[in-house]
């Protein structure tokens, strides 16, 4: 039953995606505030989908942490469930930090070109930075938030991986806080997995953390602390045993 319903959900991925891609093609002479609010329709009919088909439900902690004004959201990653999440759910438009290539992957990388994120040019060496630097002044002047997976890739449930401080030397050359994401998505999607699992997915945000007088390295000591403490509270069954 699970192969089926995980088949069947594969399948409605599958079949949405060129369309609504085109469609965000089509929309391309459209304001943007346009553009997102209709591309973000189908990860948030992916994320419906996922908890009818699958019974993959879920809750979130924390919203009124979130601040007024500009952040960079830095959150744990286990499964490709939370990158659907966050931009249907969250009250800001966000712009994620990605490797340029993937603006030449068919429709998909089409469409994420159209959104103004924020991309990374690593043919650029040193100065791909300085380049995000640039790209997360400009978005966050038009009131959008960036977002982050520290770690960098997708880690298997109940590890962590090394937090890299990409987000956090951004925080400090911008001037504005991180906040932190635990989530337990993993359990119901594993990394890697076809088979999609039932349960609750839990969704925790930290307080904000300022960046000021920080450095990038000791601020993602502080994301990292409370990331990792967190996914003890949310997943006690996991962390159960003390050498895991």
């Amino acid at each position: 039953m699970l192969f089926f319903r995980s088949l069947v959900y594969l399948i409605v991925q599958i079949v949405t995606v060129v369309p609504w891609a085109i469609g965000c093609i089509f929309l391309a002479p459209f304001p943007l505030h346009v553009r997102y609010r209709y591309t973000v329709g189908w990860p948030r009919m992916t994320i419906w989908f996922g908890k009818i088909l699958c019974g993959m439900h879920y809750k979130i902690l924390g919203m009124a942490h979130l601040p007024d004004g500009p952040c960079i959201l830095l959150s744990k990653h286990q499964s490709a469930w939370e990158t659907l999440l966050y931009p249907s759910m969250m009250p800001r438009e966000l712009c994620f930090v990605y490797k340029r290539e993937l603006h030449y992957v068919p429709f998909f990388g089409w469409g994420l070109a159209l959104l103004r994120m924020v991309h990374i040019d690593r043919s650029r060496g040193v100065d791909a930075f300085e380049s995000v630097v640039r790209q997360g002044t400009q978005r966050m002047a038009e009131g959008r938030w960036i977002i982050m997976f520290p770690e960098g890739t997708r880690i298997p449930v109940g590890r962590a991986g090394r937090y890299k401080t990409g987000g956090t030397r951004l925080a400090t050359r911008l001037g504005v806080p991180v906040v932190p994401i635990a989530h337990n998505a993993g359990e119901c999607w594993p990394r890697n997995s076809f088979i999609k699992k039932p349960g609750l997915i839990t969704v925790s945000i930290g307080p904000a953390l300022s960046s000021e007088g920080e450095t990038p390295e000791r601020l993602m000591l502080k994301v990292e602390s409370w990331i990792e403490a967190e996914m003890r509270r949310i997943s006690p069954h996991i962390y159960a045993d003390p050498t895991g």
